[in-house]
């Protein structure tokens, strides 16, 4: 599997779960950390959660697991690391306070989950 598709399987599994402002940023020039940093928002615990645990079983299903996770007990930003996909979902008002995507501008465009 691609690391495109490993971050378009991704999206869909946060959009199933109704995340928000899902976004696909292309890092690849910018780090080695990955490709690609898929970014959700939640308005809750329990939606972040509940989204972090279907983009596990998504991924899981085609062969992919995970290789690092953090940030689930707190439930407010948690980070899936899947090598050459970093997924984060966070709660709102965490995504504006950290503005992720401002980190990254340099990362050019970034796409939509309903582009």
């Amino acid at each position: 599997m691609t690391s495109l598709e490993k971050a378009q399987t991704a999206m869909k599994a946060l959009d199933d779960k109704k995340a928000s402002d899902i976004e696909l940023l292309d890092v690849s020039k910018q780090t080695s950390l990955g490709d690609y940093f898929v970014v959700a928002s939640c308005q809750s615990t329990v939606q972040v959660r509940a989204c972090v645990d279907e983009v596990e079983e998504q991924l899981e299903e085609k062969g992919v697991v995970v290789l690092h996770k953090e940030g689930y007990s707190s439930g407010s930003w948690v980070l899936m690391d899947y090598g050459d996909v970093v997924v984060h979902v966070m709660q709102q008002e965490v995504r504006e306070f950290y503005g992720i995507e401002r980190l990254w501008d340099e990362a050019g465009t970034a796409v939509k989950a309903d582009e």
